[in-house]
Order: C-alpha cells, then structure tokens, then sequence
C-alpha cells in the first residue's frame, strides 16, 4: 500500500473529433479541462484544474502536450 507509485494510465480520446482545451472563467478564474468538438463547439467537461499540477496531470493522462486556452 504504502510505497508503490501509481502509474499514470493513458486514456485515448477521438483526436480527428475533439481538441483538447481548458476552459477559464474571467470572473473568478476557475479553469476547467476537457476536450471540445470540432463540428458542434460543444464541450465535454473531464476535470477541475487547481494548480499546474493537475494541468500537468492532465496532459499525461491524454498525452497531450499543448493545450489552448479559452475564455
């Protein structure tokens, strides 16, 4: 239990489709990834974003290695 690291498994999304993205919020500064359909612009919600660390996190787990921002 104690010791072991987990090892950060990557998920595949439908890069032809959706683009990575991190939503921002210019009222309060909260920031939202996740990824945005090319055809329809609608977006779908995968996790909070505190600090770099979780955007770091995210990019692992999607193997993504630049992400847009949006406002």
């Amino acid at each position: 239990m104690f010791g072991k690291r987990r090892q950060i498994q990557t998920v595949s999304y439908d890069k032809e489709n959706q683009i990575p993205i991190v939503k921002c919020s210019i009222c309060n500064g909260e920031q939202v990834a996740g990824f945005k359909d090319i055809r329809t612009g609608k977006f779908e919600e995968v996790m909070l974003v505190r600090n770099d660390g979780d955007l770091e996190a995210f990019k692992m787990r999607y193997g993504v290695e630049t992400i847009r921002k949006e406002y």
